[in-house]
């Protein structure tokens, strides 16, 4: 990711918009911000808008941790560190989750709708001009999405 040779999904534009929008992944505080990784914003003194994006960066990593939980709990190896080749580990990945979903399948496991979200709720919203792609732009887009038309009726009330 760092040297841009992961192969992220091509950016897609959000309902209503026609500009692309980039994929990005959730991290804490531990990851430092990049354009497609955000993280939270520091400190103490955050304004309004920056506390309702650093609670919806962390509902979106609950969720990823829920699902990593789900994954580990079934398969074991996700117990430890998996001390395999790059190629390998992928293998063991990819093989977990098509075992989980057949898994599913053949036992008619039908997850309650605890992921069925809206995907506006964990896309950016329209990104800045091509000059202005820093991270903490696209950052505060978010930010910005969060409190206009991305934003929830219930979020005021956990900040």
């Amino acid at each position: 990711m760092i040297n841009n040779n992961l192969p992220l999904p091509q950016p897609q534009p959000l309902s209503g918009s026609n500009i692309p929008t980039s994929y990005v992944f959730v991290g804490d505080e531990a990851f430092g911000l990049s354009k497609h990784i955000m993280r939270p914003y520091g400190g103490k003194n955050l304004d309004l808008q920056q506390k309702v994006f650093n609670y919806r960066l962390s509902r979106a990593r609950r969720y990823v941790e829920c699902a990593f939980g789900i994954m580990a709990n079934k398969w074991r190896i996700f117990h430890r560190p998996i001390d395999v080749s790059y190629d390998f580990a992928t293998d063991i990945i990819k093989a977990c989750c098509v075992l989980h979903n057949f898994v599913a399948d053949r036992d008619d496991f039908r997850q309650r709708d605890t992921f069925a979200i809206s995907v506006d709720e964990f896309l950016p919203i329209q990104p800045a001009d091509e000059e202005q792609t820093a991270p903490n732009v696209i950052r505060q887009h978010f930010a910005t999405y969060f409190m206009t038309r991305g934003t929830l009726p219930w979020q005021l009330k956990k900040v």
